[in-house]
């Protein structure tokens, strides 16, 4: 350590930094939790309504291909990009081009859900994740298969 203290400013600093980041896990793991609740609701409420599953697609990040997935659920949106399937897992259905998923089907893993869908997109894109499911148990089985 040197004698101007230096040493300590910088030992302080790397607790603070290290204090901050374990702060900011804990909110992350306990916003994940929160999501994890409501969207086990969710599927809770779906199955008590009767409402239909479908099976699910992935859209390819160029925006024009969809490809087979092996899951069946609910979509959550218009634009079919988010959904959970019966096991109460929640998907972000993008995956990147690929011609062996046009004769396999793609391969969708779940996601820990945000309170906030589209956080950080485009203006007018995000929703409260509870508004989300909400809107979509609203609209039962009359939730339209194409966007």
């Amino acid at each position: 350590m040197r004698q101007d203290g230096s040493g300590d400013w910088a030992e302080q600093r790397r607790q603070a930094v290290a204090a901050r980041a374990l702060a900011d896990q804990h909110r992350r793991d306990a916003e994940h939790e929160q999501a994890r609740q409501l969207v086990a609701a969710f599927v809770a409420q779906a199955r008590e309504r009767g409402l239909r599953q479908t099976a699910l697609t992935a859209l390819a990040y160029n925006g024009r291909t969809r490809y087979r997935t092996k899951l069946t659920g609910w979509y959550l949106d218009l634009a079919r990009i988010h959904a959970v399937d019966d096991a109460g897992n929640f998907y972000l259905l993008t995956v990147p081009s690929s011609l062996r998923a046009r004769f396999t089907g793609a391969t969708v893993r779940p996601q820990s859900a945000k309170l906030v869908v589209g956080e950080g997109g485009p203006d007018g894109q995000s929703m409260p994740l509870a508004a989300l499911l909400r809107k979509r148990l609203d609209a039962g089985d009359r939730w339209p298969e194409t966007a």
